[in-house]
């Protein structure tokens, strides 16, 4: 199996300019570009750099535009104004970003910033030689820009109206003077990827690609993207490597298959072996914890994926035994904890008080219910009695897990 074909077969081409053998029937020089509205990137802009990933280990070469000028504009979203971001505020992310990409393609690539072109540029000189190549006609058509002008409630500035002749003077220049001949991107990108193809076209007579992948959906159909408002993020700052982790982990059986084909470079057939185990014991949830992992492993690194593991395990699989210090620390710092005087050992009653003072309960009565209906587990046992007290037994290194179901857990520190 060939790279276009490996592509197809994980569902990773939404659209060409060409056939995609053609594309990629011989070497190319690839950009992508991404605007620096933030200081990270998110699952929805891992997907296409993975692909840059593949198409490095193709051999093609990688280029990545960080939009420092662009990203003083912004593209048109679905409804309302963006809010311009300041010059001081896109250097800051810009400088975050590209230290980002670089660490998740992993190959060598040459970064550039479209301000070093966009702020130089000259309105009516623009305007000539540029403008006169886009048709009004032809960006009313586009999906967003279409949608805002027939909202009574919505408008569309002429600055995000210009975004799309930006886009396509980036691909315009690169090819130029650096020869970039392939331009990829998610799905929502195509029209303004197009733009620099139809560009080069007019201008220079030559023929240019555009590639873009599918949109990533959750299980609902909702994008990731953090306009959307369940941004996971790559930053382990923003999203540490454990809530990364527990992402992924979470996803619904309807999803896992399509992740591991997106995220990962496990061979196809292997894929295809763990989802038909998969399907014949879901409830061991084998797909997700490998999906979980090796997508950790390629954001944070195999230290942090493992790390992560080893919490998420010790967390819902009730035992602390044998923890490594560096999932100890992560438990105390992302899953909720409630103090434990070591006066309070031996007191009856005392795990019915740990439910309601930890929020696991919202009564006495409420705790009582749960207990006596088999519902609450101290250190991996069932609690039996609702006079059971804490004692110093239910603790390993200072610590026991207070589960009330599968998924609700607090961590008890003895103090």
């Amino acid at each position: 199996m060939n790279l276009a074909e490996e592509l197809k077969a994980r569902g990773l081409i939404e659209n060409t300019s060409a056939d995609l053998e053609k594309i990629l029937g011989q070497k190319r020089t690839v950009y992508l570009g991404i605007d620096p509205s933030s200081d990270s990137m998110q699952a929805g802009n891992l997907l296409v750099l993975l692909f840059m990933r593949r198409l490095a280990a193709a051999g093609h070469k990688i280029m990545l535009l960080v939009g420092g000028g662009t990203g003083m504009i912004g593209d048109p979203r679905e409804s309302g104004e963006r809010v311009l971001s300041d010059a001081k505020v896109v250097e800051k992310n810009k400088k975050a970003l590209r230290a980002q990409m670089q660490s998740i393609v992993g190959a060598k690539i040459t970064v550039f910033d479209n301000a070093d072109w966009l702020l130089k540029v000259k309105l009516v000189d623009f305007l000539r030689d540029i403008g006169k190549h886009f048709t009004v006609n032809e960006l009313v058509k586009r999906d967003v820009i279409r949608r805002r002008l027939e909202n009574p409630d919505d408008s569309i500035s002429y600055t995000e109206f210009a975004y799309s002749l930006l886009q396509g003077y980036d691909y315009f220049i690169l090819n130029q003077k650096h020869g970039v001949d392939l331009q990829i991107g998610a799905s929502d990108q195509w029209t303004n990827i197009l733009s620099g193809v139809e560009l080069i076209r007019r201008k220079l007579g030559k023929e240019a690609f555009a590639l873009v992948t599918p949109l990533v959906t959750d299980a609902n159909g909702k994008k990731f993207g953090k306009s959307e408002g369940n941004a996971v993020w790559l930053d382990a700052k923003k999203t540490s490597p454990y809530q990364f982790y527990q992402f992924w982990l979470n996803q619904p059986d309807e999803v896992v298959e399509r992740y591991l084909k997106f995220y990962s470079f496990i061979p196809l057939a292997d894929i295809e072996e763990m989802m038909t185990k998969h399907r014949e014991n879901p409830g061991a949830r084998e797909a997700q914890e490998t999906l979980a992992r090796v997508v950790t492993e390629l954001v944070h690194g195999p230290a942090a994926a493992a790390t992560a593991a080893a919490a998420s395990s010790a967390l819902f699989g009730g035992s602390l035994a044998d923890l490594p210090r560096e999932a100890h620390a992560v438990i105390l710092n992302e899953a909720p904890t409630l103090k434990i005087a070591k006066s309070d050992l031996g007191k009856e009653q005392g795990v019915l008080g740990a439910l309601v003072e930890s929020g696991l309960a919202s009564s006495k009565s409420d705790a009582r219910r749960l207990i006596e209906g088999k519902g609450v587990s101290l250190a991996g046992k069932t609690v039996e009695s609702v006079e059971q007290s804490l004692s110093d037994a239910d603790f390993t290194n200072g610590l026991a897990l207070l589960k009330k179901g599968k998924r609700d857990v607090v961590v008890l520190v003895l103090k």
